[in-house]
């Protein structure tokens, strides 16, 4: 066969498998996939992460019980939240604390100064202050977590008015410093009692009861008071006193404050007023000549307002008139003894019993008739004797004359000095 044949019988064998390939792909149709039926439903659903991580699919409630478990079980060192840790071991420098995670946590025992108990076992609060340190070591901080946990429990206290115990530390300018859950707080000195303080001291190193009253996110201040806790307490006791005041009416109270004017005395939440010239029968130039600060004693109802907010009471009408307790044996032209207590121009006020004041006119005090001022002749504070020239019980006066104790110069003056002499 020459070479042209040959390719001549090659070409026809082509052609042969070429109709014979086309007539069998017509014949049997090829079965469509669903990705090339719906290729935009199929690229929406597709895994395309567990395709290219070569993962297989996991069903939705395997994968959920498992990251219900990490939860539970480890803690996630990125958050900053406060986490409770179990102490496994304590050093001479450090406590070891295992909060779950990679690896145990590192806290310097100075953070556990307050409670020297410590022990293997006890659950504490930690926050995660470094997640690894130079050498990998993950390092926790208990005091900052007590911070953390003290401000959340003081900004509940102060919203919601709960009572909360604190430490007074010392005195500061103003007040003292009280510590509250681990926190330092100010107890200003008009916030500590209902009455005046005047010792500081006795205070300190004290556990006492506080209403948190005021909080300064800004600067972190927190301001308590005790006092909150006793006014709450008097608002009901003063209630219950007010409501049964009547005049005449004998109370216990105690000197709450003493002024010039007056004392004013505590009921047990009510305030009443003793007028100096209500303290005594007798003449005071102020009231702590009669009365100490703290001293408790019976007082007498005078008067009050309407609404009884001002309450006016006496001590002296506790005890008699000493004009009641004078003696009958005391008569005009008797001589007695007293000390001068007040001054004027027209005389003096003497005391010859305690109440009981006598005047003693400018005139009475000497024969001469060149009236001058009773201050030529007395001070406050002599002692003289007088006669008793009048008496009148119901009016309660008494006046005395010093001259009458020295004879009348003009009786004997014929004899002295005779007419024409």
């Amino acid at each position: 066969m020459s070479e042209k044949e040959t390719k001549n019988a090659e070409v026809e064998t082509t052609e042969a498998a070429t109709v014979e390939t086309t007539e069998t792909q017509t014949v049997e149709t090829p079965k469509v996939s669903e990705s090339q039926a719906n290729p935009e439903k199929f690229l929406k659903d597709f895994n395309w992460h567990n395709y290219e991580e070569g993962i297989d699919p996991v069903d939705d409630k395997q994968l959920e019980e498992f990251e219900k478990l990490v939860a539970e079980n480890f803690v996630d060192t990125l958050n900053d939240e406060v986490v409770e840790g179990e102490v496994i071991h304590i050093s001479d420098r450090d406590a070891i604390i295992d909060i779950n995670a990679k690896s145990e946590g590192v806290i310097s025992l100075n953070e556990f100064r307050y409670n020297p108990d410590l022990k293997v076992g006890d659950k504490v609060e930690v926050l995660i202050d470094v997640r690894e340190d130079a050498t990998g070591q993950l390092v926790l901080s208990h005091r900052k977590a007590r911070v953390i946990k003290a401000w959340d429990r003081v900004n509940n206290a102060h919203d919601t008015g709960e009572i909360v115990n604190g430490f007074v530390k010392c005195r500061t300018k103003g007040g003292m410093i009280v510590d509250v859950f681990g926190i330092e707080a100010f107890l200003p000195g008009s916030q500590i009692d209902v009455k005046p303080i005047r010792d500081y001291d006795q205070y300190v190193n004290k556990t006492m009861e506080f209403k948190v009253v005021k909080i300064n996110h800004e600067f972190k201040n927190i301001v308590v008071s005790h006092k909150a806790l006793i006014e709450a307490d008097i608002e009901e006791q003063k209630k219950e006193i007010i409501g049964q005041l009547e005049k005449g009416q004998v109370l216990e109270g105690t000197v709450k404050n003493i002024t010039s004017y007056g004392v004013f005395i505590d009921l047990g939440g009510v305030d009443g007023l003793i007028h100096i010239t209500d303290l005594s029968w007798s003449r005071i130039n102020h009231p702590n000549e009669i009365v100490e600060l703290d001293q408790k004693l019976n007082v007498v109802i005078l008067d009050f307002d309407e609404d009884k907010s001002r309450i006016q009471l006496g001590l002296k009408q506790l005890s008699k008139h000493p004009w009641e307790a004078l003696g009958d044996t005391v008569k005009v032209g008797d001589k007695v003894k007293g000390k001068v207590v007040v001054i004027a121009d027209y005389g003096a006020f003497v005391e010859v019993e305690e109440g009981v004041e006598g005047l003693v006119h400018v005139s009475e005090m000497s024969w001469s008739t060149h009236l001058r001022s009773a201050q030529d002749f007395v001070s406050v504070g002599d002692e003289i004797e007088a006669e008793i020239l009048t008496l009148d019980r119901e009016d309660r006066k008494m006046s005395l004359g010093i001259k009458q104790l020295t004879p009348d110069p003009w009786t004997d003056i014929t004899s002295k000095y005779p007419v024409g002499s």
